[in-house]
């Protein structure tokens, strides 16, 4: 029994395939944009955060939200102005929906957020659970504040699910072209130590995972969206030479160059993360891509194709 999906951040990577995989499965979407004259495929409704405006037949519109707002972490450096963007970019969206909720007259089922495993900081080579301990750095801090402003919801009585994404891997997007630049040009190396550990997830099966929470009411709470096999940034950057057919030539790039270039935000790439699936398996939920093999074999075989 499909029904009405909104999303919020419906135009970034994740959302637009996830708006595509809803509607071959046959729910109706729509998205909450800005500027909704902007030409989309997709019914649209205005909403506009800083100003704390929200078309109201949005929410009357929707069986269940998917919430992605959220500032790019990873498009710019870290100015402080960029900082505060990033932070509230997530957080304020959350609460004007929550307001919004509160208001109306809905038949909102549930709200499923993203959050990002960010919130466990570098910790090294030990597995993160969603009961491990938070890191007090810039991203968890931003990830406590949007998962914070994402549990109001169950003061409505929504069924609150938020996702912990691990690095979403797309060929269309987020970090896997990034990284595949230089393995391209023949100069793909490992960064920093290439020991610290990579969660990522195929977005088809991040996808999969939001569609899942919408039909299976035993999903609540927080869970780690992340494949059950993480590597290490040494490995990734191996099996992504073999995938694209390439050779690695470059010994390590290291740590002060990449701080030299991306400042604070050289956390994102040079943060050790291992994160457990081990809840999301629990479920019975069953991921396409569980080895990075696979994955990137499904990128770089589909383009010789």
């Amino acid at each position: 029994m499909p029904g009405k999906i909104l999303i919020t951040g419906g135009s970034g990577l994740v959302g637009m395939r996830l708006s595509e995989m809803l509607i071959d499965q046959g729910y109706e979407v729509a998205h909450l944009s800005r500027n909704p004259e902007k030409v989309s495929t997709y019914k649209t409704f205005r909403w506009d955060v800083e100003a704390g405006y929200i078309d109201e037949s949005a929410v009357t519109y929707a069986d269940y939200i998917i919430n992605l707002a959220g500032a790019s972490v990873a498009s710019e450096k870290w100015s402080e102005e960029r900082k505060k963007e990033i932070l509230q970019s997530r957080t304020e969206s959350v609460n004007l929906l929550h307001k919004a909720l509160s208001n109306a007259e809905h038949h909102v089922k549930g709200f499923i957020s993203a959050s990002a495993i960010g919130i466990y900081g570098d910790s090294g080579d030990q597995l993160m659970s969603e009961e491990s301990t938070y890191a007090d750095d810039f991203l968890a801090e931003v990830c406590k504040a949007w998962e914070a402003a994402a549990w109001q919801m169950r003061d409505l009585h929504l069924r609150t699910v938020i996702f912990r994404l691990g690095i979403v891997l797309s060929i269309k997007g987020g970090a896997l072209p990034q990284m595949a630049r230089p393995v391209k040009m023949m100069a793909g190396a490992p960064l920093g130590s290439g020991k610290q550990y990579m969660s990522w997830i195929h977005i088809d099966d991040m996808c999969s995972l939001f569609i899942r929470a919408i039909e299976e009411t035993q999903f609540e709470g927080v869970y780690n969206a992340v494949a059950p096999h993480p590597v290490t940034n040494k490995e990734f950057t191996k099996e992504l030479a073999e995938a694209m057919k390439k050779p690695l030539v470059l010994p390590k790039v290291p740590a002060f160059a990449i701080n030299l270039m991306m400042g604070e935000m050289s956390e994102v790439v040079l943060a050790s993360q291992r994160v457990s699936a081990n809840k999301v398996l629990h479920t019975g939920f069953t991921f396409e891509y569980n080895h990075l093999e696979e994955a990137l074999e499904s990128f770089y075989e589909e383009e010789k194709d």
